[in-house]
């Protein structure tokens, strides 16, 4: 008889857990003391308080970035939520071909974020695509700023963002929708409801548990944005900065031989327990929901 290994599974367990504590816990820890410190890049520093606190509530470029990032996240959880809805709608029939437009539309989302930023860059520049055909149409005399202007180039990282994110949250609805009781649709239909109706009576309420989590996942995404900005931008996010998301700005708050180190974690652990408290309210909602 064998004898009980209350180690066994630990073991197997050990090489993931050194991985989580080495690359996660340990540099959270480490991140979370030098937000209260004085430190630079190349190390030192010594204890300040809530000194970094105190100046991140007197920086404008940071509510500038708090706010870009505010606005990513406005936008993009419910384009995240809805349109990938639709389109999982759209191609979960059975018919020919429609492996093919399943992979096409999921193509953007294997594509590289500096692969996808270098082509839009390509698009949306001043001679580029979108505004030619602007231009064909006769909506523009001038091409837009898409990269230059600050509010465009915003819109234009939201846009993309939104584009790349569309295949993946796809696949996530076509999973849940295949989990949806055909017999509820076939019970309703017998009742005299219509698409809409059954769609709204009968999917919706089946993968709301979905729609939460995608609108969670999308909101902290959103609120990590960074390659989007950097590439549409050529590096700048727009003239002054003004378009810099709140990663961006930690980037550049400790980039460099004179980068503060502490200030840009600082910044880094206010948007941890902006986007842990985020997620906690939504599940919070979530289960009161379920309750009523």
């Amino acid at each position: 008889m064998i004898g009980r290994r209350p180690a066994t599974p630990w073991l197997f367990a050990a090489p993931a857990l050194v991985v989580a504590l080495v690359f996660s816990l340990g540099p959270f820890v480490n991140t979370a003391v030098l937000a209260f410190t004085n430190a630079t890049t190349l190390g030192g520093g010594t204890f300040t308080g809530l000194e970094n606190f105190s100046r991140l509530a007197e920086d404008e470029r940071f509510w500038q970035a708090l706010r870009n990032t505010g606005l990513y996240v406005v936008v993009c959880v419910p384009a995240m939520v809805t349109l990938p809805l639709l389109l999982a709608l759209l191609v979960e029939k059975k018919i020919f071909a429609i492996g093919f437009f399943r992979a096409l539309f999921y193509s953007p989302v294997v594509a590289s974020m500096v692969v996808v930023g270098l082509i839009w860059s390509w698009l949306l520049s001043s001679d580029g695509l979108v505004n030619a055909a602007l231009r064909g149409l006769h909506l523009i005399s001038e091409p837009l700023p898409f990269l230059t202007d600050a509010d465009l180039l915003l819109l234009s990282a939201i846009g993309v963002t939104i584009w790349k994110g569309l295949g993946y949250y796809m696949v996530v609805y076509l999973a849940a929708l295949a989990n949806v009781p055909r017999e509820h649709h076939e019970a309703a239909q017998v009742d005299g409801a219509g698409a809409v109706r059954r769609f709204w009576s009968v999917t919706v309420p089946a993968i709301r548990p979905t729609m939460v989590l995608v609108g969670t996942l999308a909101a902290v995404a959103s609120a990590k944005v960074f390659a989007e900005i950097y590439v549409l931008g050529n590096g700048s996010a727009g003239p002054g900065g003004q378009a810099a998301s709140i990663v961006y700005y930690i980037r550049e708050a400790g980039l460099g031989l004179g980068g503060e180190a502490g200030y840009a974690s600082a910044m880094s652990l206010v948007l941890f327990f902006a986007t842990l408290g985020f997620s906690l309210l939504v599940t919070r909602l979530n289960r009161r929901e379920k309750s009523l």
